[in-house]
């Protein structure tokens, strides 16, 4: 069975969860059989993904217990302000064929609109009435927790935001720890790029016996990031929950540290979202 992370309202959160964009509800129900039938317990979707009818499908095809499913949902821009909310997590409960999620996310900040405080209230009234086990956000910025922080009565339980060794958001994870947020890392294998080429990760894979991407989802449980790479191949399903049997050393990050990209690599929430 997956580890798990504590969250700060008592709640635990599986270190790897399978991500779910962008496979379809066709594509997302047999891979997320899988996944369980490999050991997660912990699955990642959206309102914005389309695929919640086939997550809500997939869990129950895989015959698991709900309560022992982690499920996390986000929703959108179009659910910020106004209560939006409170309709925007009933739609994603009556596709998902469920009566809560475990984890329920402020998917962008977009700060231009200055509705995520008001957004964060709502979520928390979602909270109160069970129909979310926590809540917190994703693709924040330090500036956006601290606003946040300021105006909230319950603490996000988790940031959710792009990181991987070329993108290690530093500045984020520090800001999340000082608020007792977890982090959580999305495309944490990289995409649409080559970080599993590069020889720092090749050089310990082939020392380790381990597939680059097993370096790299080491590089994050190994750190308390909880990770959700993406697949919705069998092997590499079955592979990215593989890496709790061995550890990197400290030369070993050392060397990944040399692949960080700076600050201004990756997504920016202060300028993109939806």
């Amino acid at each position: 069975m997956t580890p798990s992370l504590p969250l700060n309202n008592g709640t635990s959160i599986p270190l790897i969860g399978l991500g779910t964009s962008p496979l379809s509800d066709v594509q997302v129900a047999p891979a997320i059989v899988t996944a369980v039938e490999a050991g997660y317990r912990h699955i990642d979707t959206a309102a914005r993904y389309g695929n919640e009818r086939g997550v809500g499908n997939g869990i129950r095809d895989s015959g698991i217990a709900r309560e022992e499913i982690f499920v996390t949902t986000k929703l959108d821009g179009q659910f910020q302000g106004d209560d939006r909310a409170l309709a925007g997590l009933d739609g994603s409960l009556e596709r998902l064929g469920l009566d809560y999620v475990d984890l329920l996310l402020i998917h962008w900040p977009l700060p231009a609109r200055g509705e995520y405080v008001s957004t964060w209230h709502t979520f928390e009234k979602l909270l109160a009435a069970g129909k979310a086990k926590a809540i917190g956000v994703s693709n924040f910025k330090p500036a956006h927790i601290a606003a946040l922080v300021a105006e909230a009565e319950v603490l996000p339980a988790v940031n959710q935001v792009q990181l991987s060794p070329y993108t290690p958001r530093l500045a984020e994870r520090q800001a999340n720890a000082e608020h007792g947020i977890v982090t959580e890392s999305w495309s944490p294998i990289g995409a649409g790029n080559d970080l599993l080429a590069a020889p720092a990760i090749t050089a310990i894979a082939e020392r380790t016996g381990k597939t680059p991407a097993q370096v790299v989802l080491r590089w994050h449980v190994q750190q308390s990031l909880v990770a959700i790479p993406k697949s919705s191949n069998p092997q590499r399903i079955r592979g990215n929950l593989d890496v709790f049997d061995f550890e990197l050393t400290a030369a070993d990050f050392d060397s990944i540290a040399e692949l960080d990209r700076g600050p201004g690599a990756g997504v920016d929430s202060d300028h993109e979202g939806h």
